[in-house]
């Protein structure tokens, strides 16, 4: 029999804590019939195994074949009324949804004055929170009591819930086309990547501009300002507006001192707002900034537990690290980045099970820059191979198709090059399929190509004269994006110059703070 190793009832209790798995022994405990009943057993089967197996269970419960789908059902549904009723996993959506369902008992016992109560303060609680959706929903239940005229309340009662109703409803049409608006651009981003020429920056500002709705800001509640931010933090993002992104995550972040309830109650939002910030740095090179903000960040995952969850402890992790990892790039260190990279392998692995393919394969491309950047070239094709080598992968395109121009350059780089006309027309029909083959990609893959028929005292001229070329688009609007994921520059200089990569970076970032500290001074 096949094993499924992502079963769910597997994945869940395998995610259980020591706390949540006793909470769950006293949860059913409570009930002697259910010390003996198959469900337990087949708890207990499984917590004990590594992967979900079928034919085990079978043979070690006296579960038949046919009952296993229901008891498995049955144990999954328990799992999570014990999880439920755990503090850890509380909010204030859940115990807005808990006096609902407390209300509804009252209703349905005809206790209509008792339910009303409870409803009142639910709402109370809603709004106070700005759970407008739940709060429309608490209101859409009053009107139904008060509907059947048994609460003789005064004639004005339906007028005011009718009106409340309304407002509630526009407010939630208004939230909801923000939201729409944010993720709409955020999976554009994602599946494309930047704007990859004027066809693309056009089409994402006629979607952008015809979407978001009129607003006044000053009349916006947290949740519309944040959805707002989003959708143009995103909107930025994809034009490569790394200033204008970094004014709006600013503003996002900026929310949550505005409304410092809300990092306790969306510890989600603040986390990524906190993401964003440090990426728009990083594209900016504000080093001193990113170095200040990461500092932030750790200190709020500490003060604010923000690790007391395992969702939030994944973005956590995924975060601090990721920043981490970009400050040695800022830094232009490659050095110490790959002495960070075993602290990094050792707890990637332990978040394996609950980060997604993108992020895992978004930090192998990260350490494959780093391997290349310290001019370890044969360890940076190992990391860029287990990109290309997964067929499966849904990561974003643009970075598809520069881990191949980065693995066509660290070839050569290595001295691989015994198959390299290969590698450039399988890299090129990548490109094309893609539909981003641009020109610094196009004169690097010629450039390639052409080495082989340079004697040796003409590489030195062959690069300058790459370098030329390339420095044209270093500030172009849709040829620039090819440097932000692989320093090119950089590295033909280290080949005029004959200096290391993290040398050239280094001494770049000295010139830049230096003019900075004299402009400041002037």
């Amino acid at each position: 029999m096949s094993n499924d190793k992502n079963d769910i009832l597997f994945e869940l209790i395998h995610s259980l804590t020591k706390s949540e798995k006793r909470q769950f022994r006293l949860y059913v405990g409570r009930l002697p019939r259910n010390n003996s009943a198959n469900f337990i057993t087949l708890f207990d089967i499984i917590l004990k195994s590594k992967k979900y197996d079928e034919d085990l269970i079978l043979k070690k419960t006296n579960i038949k074949k046919q009952q296993l789908s229901n008891t498995k059902a049955h144990l999954y549904r328990q799992l999570l009324i014990s999880l439920k009723s755990n503090p850890k996993h509380q909010n204030i959506p859940s115990q807005i949804r808990e006096q609902l369902d407390f209300s509804n008992v009252l209703y349905n016992k005809g206790l209509y004055q008792q339910s009303l109560k409870i409803l009142e303060k639910a709402k109370n609680l809603a709004l106070k929170h700005q759970e407008t959706n739940l709060a429309y929903e608490i209101v859409e239940f009053e009107k139904i009591i008060e509907s059947q005229y048994i609460t003789r309340s005064m004639s004005n009662r339906a007028d005011a819930l009718a009106i409340e109703a309304k407002d509630l409803s526009l407010q939630n049409v208004f939230s909801s086309k923000l939201s729409n608006l944010s993720l709409q651009l955020y999976s554009f981003l994602l599946k494309t990547g930047y704007a990859r020429n004027e066809n693309d920056h056009l089409f994402v500002k006629d979607y952008f501009e015809k979407r978001l709705p009129n607003y006044y800001f000053h009349e916006l509640n947290f949740k519309e300002k944040l959805f707002l931010h989003k959708a143009f933090l995103w909107y930025c993002f994809i034009v490569q507006d790394f200033l204008g992104s970094y004014k709006y995550a600013k503003k996002w972040v900026m929310l949550f001192d505005e409304y410092p309830e809300m990092k306790k109650e969306h510890p989600v939002f603040y986390l990524k707002g906190m993401n964003y910030l440090l990426e728009a740095l990083f594209f900016v090179q504000k080093q001193k900034r990113h170095k200040k903000i990461l500092s932030k960040l750790n200190n709020d995952i500490l003060n604010y537990e923000f690790a007391n969850s395992q969702n939030t402890a994944t973005l956590s992790f995924l975060y601090q690290f990721q920043h981490q990892f970009n400050s040695f790039f800022l830094k232009g260190d490659f050095k110490k980045g790959v002495a960070f990279i075993p602290e990094l392998l050792e707890n990637l692995e332990q978040q394996k099970s609950k980060l997604d393919a993108h992020h895992t394969m978004l930090f192998y491309y990260k350490i494959a820059c780093m391997y290349f950047g310290a001019g370890d070239t044969k360890n940076s094709i190992f990391y860029l191979q287990k990109i290309i080598s997964n067929k499966k992968l849904k990561m974003r395109e643009d970075l598809l198709c520069f881990t191949r121009v980065l693995n066509l350059v660290a070839h050569y780089e290595a001295g691989i090059d015994y198959n390299i006309e290969n590698l450039i027309k399988t890299t090129y029909k990548f490109l094309i399929k893609m539909n981003d083959l641009h020109q610094v990609q196009k004169k690097m893959i010629l450039f390639l190509r052409n080495l082989r028929n340079l004697y040796p005292h003409e590489l030195k001229g062959a690069f300058v004269e790459l370098h030329k070329e390339l420095k044209e688009f270093e500030n172009h609007p849709y040829e620039k994006r090819s440097f932000l994921y692989l320093d090119i520059l950089s590295w033909l200089e280290s080949k005029i110059y004959n200096k290391p990569v993290e040398t050239i970076i280094q001494e770049k970032l000295n010139y830049k703070t230096t003019k900075y500290n004299i402009f400041e001074k002037n």
